[in-house]
């Protein structure tokens, strides 16, 4: 089963690409390009929901 998020992207002034989850607080990264920045928010995604799976064992 797999889960859809919105992903709000920006560019910085500095030309990197900015992407964030507004449905998971705190997950959030950036790229060089397009496809880099979706590659890492993959992973940002995981990353947020494995904490926060953690976090509800707790």
């Amino acid at each position: 089963m797999s889960t859809e998020y919105t992903i709000v992207i920006e560019k910085d002034e500095d030309g990197y690409y900015v992407g964030s989850v507004p449905a998971l607080p705190g997950c959030h990264t950036q790229g060089k390009s397009i496809d880099l920045l979706l590659e890492r928010m993959e992973e940002a995604i995981a990353l947020r929901l494995e904490v926060e799976g953690e976090d509800a064992l707790k």
